[in-house]
């Protein structure tokens, strides 16, 4: 008979402890030990004689082989991938519930025509897969689905149908019969996911695991789950939004940079390829309050509207508010407006908005949120034929930004008459760009010359 022992996990770290605690001692996290039963057998591990060619090499002598991809018809997840499936990669797609993650991959899996896909649910049966897929207007006649949380069970569909590609929807649902404690435990999720990627690293078949998060934000089980798999990505959106992102945390075979786009409707997710008509109005009304920044999300450049308003504080503590942009940086750059410019912004509430519902990190469009703060405050229209991308340092100087030529050209070919970059980096220009006028500036008085003049 094995021996049986109680343990107690914690839920956000996975470290084990003998008897119950109200907080974790490893990550600090409290009421997070749960009670589970581990299993030890009595018989001993039996040692695989070691292979001779796995041996320590020198760095000279081992190949170099690329990696094989398979382009998918999604172009967006090709993106966000490197450029497609590569042969035995794991990746683990998270996000909240309801925001589009099953559509996703069975709608990439009815795309592939003519691949062999395993698609297991742990969470719909057949009938209700079938009814979403009916809304997609793609077939896939190798497109095998099955309900079932059994890990074994999986394991003997995959032997027996031999697919290109898997996807198990989610790894938070599947069990393994060696293991007594509840589905969706750390134990359960971390050897059910062991074993699934042993599976497709021996096979070398791509597999997508979907992963539940939690209230917090971050993928629920043990963190090592993140660090088994080989790509980590996370679908965001608003559920009042029709627009949805894939974005890639970590990618063993691609840049951990790119950003996927994608539009939901009653017919699954339709790619965008042209982002601008998310993060761009399109009336031509000018209004105050408004301008147009050109960052960037890994190789893509973007055009992006950025909102302001400026308005009379009604209480005593004047409000500040963004949404997509980083609160404690909208903060400095109004202390720099104030301490550096002269304006008067301690009795005033400023809320920023950025169109689209995207969330931006770039330094580059500082500049275009001043000028927009400053448009609402003087109530006074920027052109939109004009675009921004500069850092703001803390003296008010216009600092250069990363790979300034990209944003030029995608600014040039929608149309814009004049980009406000900085002075150091209009020097350093290789490119010739007809049609857009370049405006070298070296601090904000400048830039509010040139813009409000």
């Amino acid at each position: 008979m094995p021996k049986t022992k109680t343990i107690y996990v914690c839920q956000s770290c996975g470290t084990q402890h003998p008897k119950w605690q109200g907080q974790c001692s490893a990550c600090g996290e409290w009421n997070t030990l749960v009670e589970e039963i581990e299993v030890k057998s009595k018989n001993k591990i039996e040692r695989s004689p070691s292979n001779a060619l796995n041996r320590p090499q020198r760095i000279s002598e081992i190949g170099a082989v690329g990696e094989e991809r398979k382009v998918t018809p999604d172009k967006e997840m090709n993106r966000v991938l490197g450029g497609g499936l590569v042969e035995g990669a794991v990746m683990l797609l998270g996000g909240e519930p309801g925001i589009g993650k099953s559509t996703l991959l069975l709608q990439l899996a009815l795309q592939a025509r003519g691949m062999k896909i395993l698609y297991i649910s742990g969470e719909e049966s057949a009938q209700q897969i079938k009814m979403r897929a009916s809304r997609i207007p793609f077939e896939n006649e190798q497109l095998f689905i099955v309900s079932e949380t059994r890990l074994e069970a999986i394991l003997a569909f995959y032997k027996n149908l031999q697919p290109e590609l898997v996807i198990v929807d989610s790894i938070q649902t599947i069990f393994s019969e060696t293991i007594e404690s509840a589905p969706g435990s750390v134990s359960q999720v971390r050897e059910c996911a062991s074993q699934l990627i042993r599976l497709a690293k021996s096979e070398e078949v791509p597999l997508f695991l979907v992963g539940h998060i939690t209230k917090e934000g971050m993928l629920a089980g043990p963190k090592v789950l993140e660090h088994m798999v080989d790509t980590v990505l996370t679908f965001e959106g608003d559920r009042h939004n029709s627009y949805r992102i894939v974005r890639t945390q970590k990618n063993r075979f691609g840049s951990t940079l790119e950003m996927g786009i994608y539009e939901m409707n009653n017919q699954g997710l339709r790619e965008v390829s042209n982002p601008s008509e998310i993060f761009l109005s399109q009336g031509n009304e000018l209004l105050s309050g408004v301008s147009i920044a050109a960052t960037l999300e890994g190789l893509r450049p973007l055009l992006i509207e950025t909102q302001a308003l400026v308005a009379t504080s009604a209480y005593g503590t004047p409000q500040r508010s963004a949404t997509g942009f980083d609160l404690r940086r909208l903060n400095m750059l109004l202390a720099v407006l104030e301490k550096k410019c002269g304006f008067s912004l301690g009795n005033k509430d400023v809320f920023i908005n950025m169109v689209g519902g995207i969330k931006v990190e770039d330094p580059a469009i500082d500049l275009s949120l001043i000028v927009s703060v400053i448009s609402s405050l003087h109530d006074l229209a920027v052109d939109r034929t004009s675009v921004f991308a500069a850092e703001v340092g803390l003296s008010g100087e216009i600092r250069p930004v990363s790979r300034i030529e990209p944003r030029i050209a995608e600014a040039a070919k929608l149309g814009f008459k004049t980009m406000y970059i900085s002075t150091q980096q209009e020097e350093g220009l290789t490119g010739k760009y007809p049609g857009i006028q370049l405006i070298g500036v070296q601090k904000l008085e400048e830039v509010f010359n040139r813009v409000f003049s």
